[in-house]
């Protein structure tokens, strides 16, 4: 409960900001308030911010009641340095708005864009960011910017802080400037002359002491981070420019950063890179220092203990498993602008490595689809690592760089720095061109002992990167609290008063993100350290590091699945501690609708997660707990058994409502049925117009025996149900078409026997009912293995949801397709296709996206249409098999920018391959969504390969009489 100055800040906040976007609860301030960093404070108040008016009053007013305020995008920072106990605002998925400027040269951008967006909306300029840090799959630019994070082959010539052009601020008093405008630098001059003198007289009084400029330019001559960026002072002149510098790497600290404008660099075309062994970690330096002067762009060095931990990742050679301990790659990559100056590039590489004995030969490839895989390895070191740890221990990662000479003598100090304190699951990797190196290990705080070892080593860290090769304790992933003790060690009195001369200029209250950067407590990187209880094999491997949340359709809705694991985890410990029952009794509570009932399941999360987490699952199985009742259990099992009836019963049902529909029409009667819903405490399904008529049951037909050309086609139990909607353009339902389609191509389609009683089990397993899912997978696999004369025919599932299902618990002589790839492989050649001149989109749904058939979806679509549109960050629209009726919140916030682009693009219709889902896109897309399969029915004739055979039939009949 709010209480003194924090109450009065809501109260007039909420005048501001609705009560949805601001959260006070238990659950979501534990939840919310976590980042990847091992540290863990609980927020008063967080605010999900929407536009800058909004940031600028909560600042404002934090002002006026004395609060502290951290600001955070993403929250994959690691060091602390994106939480707080007081306010904190999240500004990432309402800010997400950019500009293309000079054709490409540059864009201008909000904070909340994830990294890898912004380099897909550069690509078609052949440009792409500076920075490229690990996460940038994750990470949003405003914390790139605001960490100085660089990454693989951005170096310092290419960081955020080399690349960026202009910002646009709020600072610490509510003011608003933007440097890109010149109006607003007037306007600024005007109200913070003082602020703008003070600037300039800082600037010449570093610049006039060649000591410190000297040292400033020695330290930023490789990568460093430690501190705030105080070299804008000597590497710039204007007052306004030193402001936007001084920015990165700010950490928040100093202003709140609205909008910023980077320059873009050049985006290769021709890219190959080089996966190099060698026997041990020092030889791996010598040759790095050894080909720093050639034509190299990256080299990343993973030890032999990070091989070991991505040694089962989908493109890492088997033989990676046989190597001795000490083997150490080297991950080399070259860029050119033609085949022949990437050819010339190898060879001179090659040619400088001459002289070193790798373990292996040494092998570049130029094909994406294999050094990609590589750099994706490399990118999922740090979580794969923590996945590896042992259970309840914390992850910690440090950051450090060396001038490249002292590379490889400083990486051994550092190994048998690690080796000392026995951290035998300690790894090295990182940014060796750059001198730049990660290291990893796992630490037990349970025990005074433990944390005063963690204390030592840390210590001795500081003593060897610092005292001994004079380096970076933060290379790229910022101070924080981590290393906030150790930045006047670092950077000695006279520089870091400079810093703290800073911060007071901007922030003279101290408000801004206090305790990071700046923090006059020697032990403070020692506190507030997380618990990670163990929880369950399914999700214990997760470190926290938020990789997951640009694939969970909830993450800022309700709960993503990091921050599902984060509360089931407190929960556990509670649980374990028997400390404050009744914050448990609430967090419990609050788990079931914002972590149980509205997560999808979809288990997209674990396609980006680096050790293959799926939250989904887990959530599956918490469910089961739930409903493991007997009445539950009964229930099920009646259904299970008499799915047939069901079946009808549905259909029945869904024919009377359409019946309704169509005298009542849309308006009246959803009217009605959200009243009654309304009623009900939304127990009541919802009913939207996109809601299916009942489908006649499917009708096998007789079977040419004389042809082999035959399928089996399981009509999902969806697809005997659900016919086309009132207002859909095809009228038929699906198994018709699908069937007639089929026939066309020139198959005999057999269906399996008692299909109205076959079920995937897929409804029971979202659910948590396993062990009535198995039961109806069984009953369906029988059926399809007599069909198919044990896996002879292929089998078609009209439902990709149903097929995915299959394909995993399934005999794996089934030869089992969905839709999309039935067509991809078995139609598209017996088939003519004419492109109809529209414009139509394509939803990929969480299965075809885990099982790799987004490709196919849109080459088939291509097929059928001029203009195909696969609308981009539009993921899993949330609906579920049938949770989309009970939550269409979830749906509808899933599908948030889906119609944007449909009336952007004037779309007239749209295609996918699950009949659930695509109520929930018409639903929110506002154009009537069907099975791909209509579309390809609509465009296509037959090859008469079926005409041609009877001909070839007939001939032999003729010729043996």
């Amino acid at each position: 409960m709010l209480t003194g100055e924090y109450k009065k800040f809501y109260h007039e906040i909420k005048a501001t900001i609705e009560t949805s976007r601001l959260y006070t609860d238990e659950i979501r301030n534990l939840a919310y308030g976590t980042d990847a960093g091992f540290y863990r404070l609980i927020p008063q108040i967080i605010i999900r911010a929407k536009d800058e008016a909004e940031v600028q009053k909560a600042v404002i007013l934090a002002n006026k009641y004395n609060l502290p305020v951290t600001f955070r995008a993403a929250g994959t920072s690691l060091a602390g340095q994106a939480i707080t106990d007081s306010i904190l605002i999240i500004a990432g998925k309402h800010w997400e708005d950019f500009d293309v400027l000079k054709n490409g040269e540059a864009i201008r951008m909000q904070p909340g864009m994830v990294g890898s967006r912004v380099n897909k909306v550069l690509a078609p300029y052949g440009k792409k960011l500076g920075p490229d840090p690990a996460s940038i799959n994750s990470a949003m630019i405003g914390g790139i910017v605001m960490n100085n994070a660089s990454g693989m082959n951005c170096g310092t010539h290419e960081n955020s802080y080399k690349t960026i052009l202009s910002a646009r601020l709020i600072f610490a008093d509510g003011t608003i400037l933007d440097t890109g405008d010149a109006a607003s630098k007037v306007d600024f001059k005007k109200t913070h002359g003082d602020f703008i003198r003070q600037i300039e007289e800082i600037r010449d009084k570093v610049r006039a002491n060649k000591k410190l400029a000297d040292r400033i330019r020695y330290k930023y001559s490789i990568k460093n981070t430690t501190g705030l960026s105080i070299n804008p002072f000597i590497d710039y002149t204007d007052p306004f420019q030193i402001i936007v510098n001084l920015m990165v790497g700010s950490e928040g600290t100093l202003a709140f950063m609205s909008e910023l404008t980077m320059k873009t660099v050049v985006n290769h075309k021709f890219k190959a890179s080089a996966m190099i062994y060698f026997s041990d970690i020092v030889t791996a330096c010598q040759s790095v220092v050894t080909i720093k002067p050639g034509p190299v762009h990256g080299a990343e060095m993973l030890d032999r203990v990070a091989l070991r931990s991505v040694e089962n990742a989908d493109g890492i050679p088997p033989f990676i498993k046989d190597f001795p301990d000490g083997v150490t790659a080297i991950l080399v990559e070259t860029l050119a602008n033609s085949k022949s100056e990437l050819n010339a590039n190898i060879s001179e590489i090659k040619s400088l490595l001459s002289a070193y004995e790798t373990v292996r030969p040494i092998e570049f490839t130029d094909k994406p689809e294999e050094y990609s895989k590589y750099w994706d390895i490399r990118k999922g070191v740090f979580p794969a690592v923590g996945g590896l740890r042992e259970t309840g221990t914390t992850c910690i990662i440090e950051d450090v760089a060396f001038h490249i000479d002292d590379l490889p003598k400083a990486t051994l100090d550092l190994q048998n720095l690690i080796a000392k304190y026995g951290y035998k699951d300690g790894v090295i990797y990182g940014h060796a061109l750059e001198g730049n190196f990660h290291f990893i290990f796992n630490q037990n705080f349970d025990k005074p002992e433990e944390l005063e070892q963690y204390k030592s080593f840390m210590h001795e860290v500081d003593e060897l990167v610092i005292d001994k090769y004079d380096g970076s304790l933060k290379a790229e992933h910022g101070t924080g609290r981590n290393m906030a003790p150790f930045v006047k060690h670092e950077w000695g009195e006279e520089a870091y008063q400079l810093m703290k001369d800073v911060k007071q200029l901007f922030d003279p209250k101290n408000l801004l993100n206090p305790g990071v950067i700046i923090n006059e407590d020697p032990e403070c990187y020692t506190k507030n350290f997380k618990t990670l209880a163990p929880v369950h094999e399914l999700v214990d491997k997760c470190i926290e590091c938020g990789f997951c949340e640009v694939n969970c359709l909830t993450a800022g809705f309700t709960l993503s699945a990091r921050q599902r694991t984060v509360v089931q985890r407190e929960l556990k410990r509670l649980e374990t501690t028997g400390e404050d029952p009744e914050r448990y009794k609430i967090l419990k509570k609050g788990f079931d609708y914002l972590g149980e009932q509205t997560c999808a399941g979809d288990g997209l999360c674990a396609t980006s997660c680096p050790v293959g987490i799926d939250t989904g699952k887990f959530i599956k199985y918490l469910r089961s707990l739930n409903v493991d009742t007997p009445r539950a259990f009964k229930i099920s099992q009646k259904v299970a058994d008499n799915f047939s009836t069901v079946g009808s019963t549905i259909r029945g049902g869904l024919k009377f409502v359409n019946g309704v529909h169509t005298v009542m029409g849309s308006t009246l009667l959803g009217a009605v049925a959200g009243g009654f819903r309304t009623l009900s405490g939304n127990n009541i399904p919802l009913w939207t117009p996109a809601m299916p008529k009942g489908a006649n049951a499917p009708k096998p037909k007789p079977i040419n025996k004389e042809n082999p050309l035959r399928v089996v086609y399981f009509p999902s139990c969806i697809a005997q149900t659900m016919g086309p909607a009132k207002g859909d353009p095809y009228k038929e339902p699906l198994h018709m078409v699908t069937q007639k389609l089929l026939e066309k191509a020139g198959y005999e389609v057999i269906f399996p026997e008692g299909m109205s009683n076959l079920c995937c089990g897929t409804p029971w397993e979202s659910k948590g009912l396993v062990k009535h899912a198995d039961q109806k997978s069984s009953e369906l696999e029988a059926a399809l293995v007599k069909a198919s004369e044990n896996g002879k025919y292929p089998v078609l599932c009209d439902t990709s949801p149903c097929l995915y299902r299959m394909r995993r618990v399934m005999d794996k002589t089934l030869k089992l397709y969905e839709p999309v790839e039935f067509i991809h492989e078995f139609l598209m050649d017996k088939l003519n296709f004419k492109k109809v001149n529209e414009v139509i989109t394509i939803h990929s749904t969480c299965t075809t996206t885990k099982m790799g058939l987004t490709p196919a979806l849109k080459t088939v679509a291509e097929a059928c249409a001029q203009h195909v549109v696969l609308p981009e960050e539009v993921g899993c629209c949330g609906f579920a098999g049938d949770r989309g009726f009970n939550f269409p919140e979830v749906n509808k916030y899933a599908l948030r920018k889906l119609y944007p682009i449909i009336e952007k693009e004037k779309v007239i219709a749209g295609y996918s391959n699950s009949r659930t889902c695509e109520i929930g896109l018409s639903t929110n897309g506002r154009v009537p969504y069907m099975s791909i399969i209509y579309l390809v029915d609509r465009v296509t004739t037959g090859k008469n390969k079926q005409v041609n055979y009877k001909k070839k039939k007939a001939k032999k009949q003729v010729a043996a009489i």
